[in-house]
């Protein structure tokens, strides 16, 4: 049986490609299953995430809502980050992340993004750096720092 992250993985190549053809300019920046039948997609666009636009995201995963409920959302200030060039522009910031296997006797994380290099990023936990491969991690967003 595949694990939840497993799931968010595959709906997250499915669901990204799928909205980012059909609405150009959206950015699906993560899929989060909050439950067995519902989960999360959350979205940017340069212009900023609106009810509306989320309604068209929603319209293009129509067919999903036979399964799952389906609820999208904008990044808000904890923003979701997956890809390398998210943690590209997160360089600097304080992030918290989960890794599927343990790294260091340990398998989550919060500290600040020093470096996101092609293969993995360097996190900055408790005064010592932490060199994360983006393949071992399945859930990862900034810090509020306000």
């Amino acid at each position: 049986m595949a694990s939840t992250y497993d799931k968010e993985k595959q709906l997250y190549g499915e669901i990204g490609s799928r909205v980012e053809e059909s609405l150009p300019g959206v950015e699906v920046l993560a899929v989060e299953l909050a439950s067995p039948d519902r989960f999360v997609v959350y979205v940017d666009h340069p212009d900023g995430v609106d009810h509306a636009l989320c309604a068209r995201v929603t319209d293009t995963l129509r067919d999903y809502l036979r399964e799952y409920t389906v609820d999208v959302s904008s990044p808000g200030i904890e923003r979701p980050l997956r890809r390398p060039e998210h943690f590209a522009q997160a360089v600097g910031r304080r992030v918290q992340l989960r890794t599927a296997t343990k790294l260091d006797g340990r398998a989550k994380f919060k500290g600040e993004v020093k470096e996101a290099g092609a293969d993995a990023l360097t996190l900055s936990v408790d005064e010592a750096d932490v060199d994360i491969p983006y393949e071992l991690i399945v859930r990862s967003n900034l810090i509020d720092e306000r």
